[in-house]
């Protein structure tokens, strides 16, 4: 199990641990969906398509790794090692994404705080970077999300 707790209030930076011990700090970018990480002493880039629907996890040679498609709709996908993941939304009213198999819902991400942020995701079956990669892409998506409805809310 990951959670992403989050570090600055101004920045879209998360310290990602698991068993309470951290394992990557995600940089999100401020002005693009995006950012990096380092993994085991391997840097990682996550870059988005102009509108937030389409995710790539790149390494440090640039190789793909993993991709997201249709983030943001009730279901989309994620492509990693030959293998398909399937994931929707598990609600209007809740921040939560499921991870399903078979029809059944084997796994979630779920926001901790719409205040503050940070999530925690149980995603058996996927490699440690894919399963970053989700969460990052996650917290990407629910805070470009939020950025909307604020603004919407308070332009006139």
């Amino acid at each position: 199990m990951l959670e992403a707790r989050r570090v600055s209030l101004w920045r879209d930076r998360y310290d990602i641990v698991a068993d309470r011990q951290s394992l990557v700090r995600w940089d999100g970018r401020t002005w693009r969906s995006g950012g990096t990480f380092d993994l085991a002493g391997q840097r990682h880039e996550v870059k988005s398509n102009l509108w937030g629907t389409r995710f790539e996890l790149t390494d440090a040679a640039g190789t793909i790794v993993a991709s997201a498609d249709r983030v943001g709709r009730r279901r989309w996908t994620v492509e990693a090692g030959g293998l398909t993941y399937h994931f929707r939304r598990a609600s209007w009213w809740r921040s939560e994404e499921s991870l399903v198999a078979d029809g059944r819902t084997v796994g979630s991400i779920r926001r901790l705080s719409p205040w503050w942020g940070g999530a925690v995701a149980d995603l058996p079956g996927l490699p440690l970077p894919v399963q970053i990669f989700v969460v990052v892409v996650v917290l990407t998506m629910w805070n470009a999300q939020t950025a909307a409805a604020s603004a919407s809310a308070g332009g006139g």
